[in-house]
């Protein structure tokens, strides 16, 4: 049998992260080929209130939720925010192969319904978050209420990817030294303190625990034979032919992801008729320029679905 071999951030690289003392905590994920993988995550809010599953992107991992966190408690909703396999708290996988688009969706639907059993999930996707959330929903829709997707989209291949997307691409494949605080804030439109980039960078001791943020730039299918190209088609011809509930809240300020907003409006029925909010000021990573709005944005919509929150 072939397991992944994987490192484990030491839990002292995570002492004295600035607003994000949530307790973490871990679940195990089991895979007959993969093996035992421990996924780490925060969790907030009442247990039986109606579930976020807030998803992150690349480079970044949960702490980029901190501030929209205590806003979604507050409403009275239960908001869980894990970390991909490969980012913050999260094993690590030391071969950048051993990351790829399939693996990554299976692992965070193993996490969210083997292990914690989520139900009537409302999905908050941004960058990859949504790449890999939006396929979660496709695949499992009986578990979801409804998607919130920010700054994300579902590429196949068939079209292009913007110019910037390949000079963060390139970027990513050439740095012999990846800075992931610096690709985060190049993300931002606000300056991040130094403590803030200490925190983005503590998941990563060393180059040897980088093999995530360093495969999933080329995990986006860029042609339309790359091997996640067809399941992604599938995803959307699925999503395209259901009525859950969805809700735009793209910022003004993502060349990266711009052009999927006004589709992915256009394309999902659940779409239709909504309000979608455009966050003003706010870079790629919304989260960190606006996450206090971007988190009213997710209360509201919550609250829309009669869900009592």
């Amino acid at each position: 049998m072939w397991h992944v071999r994987l490192l484990r951030t030491p839990e002292d690289r995570f002492d004295d992260l600035p607003d994000f003392d949530f307790p973490a905590r871990y679940a195990d994920v089991d895979h007959p080929l993969h093996g035992i993988i421990r996924i780490g995550y925060v969790e907030v809010g009442p247990p039986d209130g109606p579930t976020v599953l807030l998803l992150h992107g690349e480079p970044s991992w949960s702490f980029l939720y901190r501030k929209m966190l205590p806003v979604l408690a507050e409403a009275g909703l239960r908001a869980v925010a894990p970390d991909l396999v490969g980012f913050g708290r999260s094993d690590k996988p030391t071969d950048v192969a051993d990351h790829t688009y399939a693996r990554h969706v299976e692992w965070m639907r193993a996490f969210a319904f083997d292990v914690l059993d989520l139900r009537d999930v409302v999905l908050v996707g941004q960058d990859w978050g949504g790449l890999i959330g939006l396929r979660l929903v496709a695949e499992n829709l009986d578990r979801f209420a409804g998607v919130v997707a920010a700054n994300t989209g579902l590429p196949t291949g068939d079209a292009g990817m913007p110019p910037q997307w390949w000079a963060f691409h390139d970027a990513v494949r050439k740095a012999p030294v990846l800075d992931i605080a610096r690709f985060v804030q190049s993300g931002c439109k606000r300056t991040l303190s130094e403590a803030e980039r200490a925190a983005y960078d503590a998941p990563f001791p060393n180059e040897t625990y980088k093999a995530g943020p360093r495969a999933l730039p080329t995990l986006v299918p860029t042609r339309p034979d790359d091997p996640a190209s067809e399941a992604n088609r599938t995803a959307w011809r699925t999503l395209s032919a259901s009525s859950l509930p969805f809700l735009c809240a793209f910022s003004d300020g993502d060349p990266i992801t711009e052009a999927a907003g006004p589709l992915l409006r256009r394309v999902m029925p659940g779409a239709a008729g909504r309000e979608h909010p455009t966050i003003a000021g706010a870079g790629h990573f919304l989260q960190e320029d606006a996450g206090e709005e971007l988190a009213g944005v997710v209360v509201e919509f919550v609250r829309g679905l009669g869900r009592g929150a």
